[in-house]
């Protein structure tokens, strides 16, 4: 009580606590139970290392998608045979390539032509039909820029070579026949062919990963190749790639254009990157859920706390702390929690994405907004969580808190 003055006397008035006073009384209740806080800040932890480490893996995929189309091309167009009214597969004129050649916007034509007859097998010994599903075709040596490939080890068909029993393998014929060396010698239509190369995967055209190529004169010579195309890539003006593809199925096969299908590998690439997204969904919706249980472990924390400390919400209320005071105290303690919490699992997340993408070969990408978004949401949670366990604490009266000391 104040000293009286003119016959009144002043009653006192609960001391009013700032901000900075009442954070540092959080933080007090949680640095005397470090264990206890650790393991219910690991709860939210990792729910917000799961959210992060989903959006930045996925992130990243998509980036590294978009760094290898950069570097490809989407301004890759295929043509390939469609089907005959009745059903039959139908195939492209011999002529497909050059009058494709003659579009304005067109900046590189190649082709490859499937030859069905042919077999490839690692030596003549080798059971008939073992082939281990290589594909065998004919390419010329225009091919590998049109579909921006690349050799690995070895070298390309190239002019001197064409006319020559010789042949390229795409990476994974050469994984599945095991040759790998320029200079052996593969059983190949029922004759010798010289290996003088392996290519790299080449995202754009997976369908020559799997095929053993040889020289378009080559295959007409020794395999009885009939000389029509069965995939023709085609590189366009990246301006014109919409109006070329207009006009391919009429050029390519004049006679017969509905005959014709017309593709953009890219468009395929893309649609793959869509399918993961609702992946990408999923797995956030189950980071969501190990969030929540993390909140409900914020929750129990703090109930138990108030439990326990009693006998000190007892002594404060009765030195004259209000209830909105003690309130405040634990309310700030959750948030602090959750913040560890949500600070600890930005971290993990983030080097979770980080260690994936370098494994994987990618760059890595965390988006600002994941990261904001998971601290955001896991101080929502704590607030929450710790809104009830704040709310009893402050009602308790000073002779009901002290009872049990």
């Amino acid at each position: 009580m104040s000293r009286p003055r003119h016959g009144h006397v002043t009653a006192l008035r609960p001391a009013r606590l700032r901000p900075a006073d009442i954070f540092r009384l959080g933080g007090t209740g949680l640095r005397t139970r470090p264990l206890r806080v650790f393991l219910s800040a690991l709860g939210i932890a990792i729910g917000v290392a799961a959210m992060v480490a989903v959006v930045g893996i996925s992130s990243s995929s998509r980036a590294e998608v978009d760094r290898r189309l950069d570097k490809l091309g989407t301004n890759l167009l295929r043509v390939a045979p469609g089907q005959t009214p009745d059903g039959r597969k139908s195939s492209l004129p011999e002529e497909a390539v050059p009058m494709i050649g003659r579009i304005g916007p067109v900046q590189q034509v190649a082709a490859v032509g499937a030859i069905e007859d042919a077999a490839v097998y690692r030596n003549e010994h080798v059971p008939v039909g073992r082939t281990s599903s290589v594909q065998v075709a004919a390419a010329g040596p225009r091919l590998l820029p049109a579909i921006g490939g690349h050799v690995d080890t070895g070298r390309w068909l190239e002019s001197a070579t064409e006319d020559y029993p010789a042949v390229v393998l795409g990476s994974r014929a050469a994984r599945r026949l095991d040759a790998y060396t320029p200079g052996m010698r593969l059983w190949l239509g029922g004759k010798w062919f010289s290996l003088v190369g392996v290519l790299d995967p080449v995202p754009l055209a997976p369908e020559i990963d799997n095929s053993a190529l040889v020289g378009w004169r080559a295959a007409q010579t020794y395999l009885h190749f009939d000389g029509h195309p069965s995939n023709i890539y085609i590189r366009a003006r990246n301006s014109q790639v919409t109006a070329v593809r207009d006009v391919l199925a009429a050029t390519a096969n004049p006679a017969e254009p509905n005959e014709v299908t017309v593709s953009r590998p890219s468009d395929a690439l893309a649609a793959r990157e869509a399918t993961e997204s609702a992946l990408t969904g999923l797995l956030l919706g189950l980071g969501g859920v190990a969030l929540l249980v993390g909140g409900v472990g914020v929750g129990n924390t703090m109930i138990i706390s108030v439990l326990e400390r009693r006998p000190e919400i007892g002594l404060r209320r009765a030195l004259g702390a209000t209830g909105g005071q003690i309130r405040g105290q634990f309310v700030t303690e959750s948030l602090l929690l959750s913040a560890l919490g949500g600070l600890g699992g930005l971290v993990l997340g983030t080097v979770i994405t980080a260690g994936y993408a370098y494994a994987r070969g990618w760059p890595t990408e965390v988006p600002m907004w994941s990261g904001a978004a998971g601290i955001a949401v896991t101080l929502a949670i704590g607030g929450i969580a710790g809104l009830y366990p704040a709310v009893r604490a402050g009602r308790l009266a000073p002779t009901e808190a002290l009872a049990g000391v």
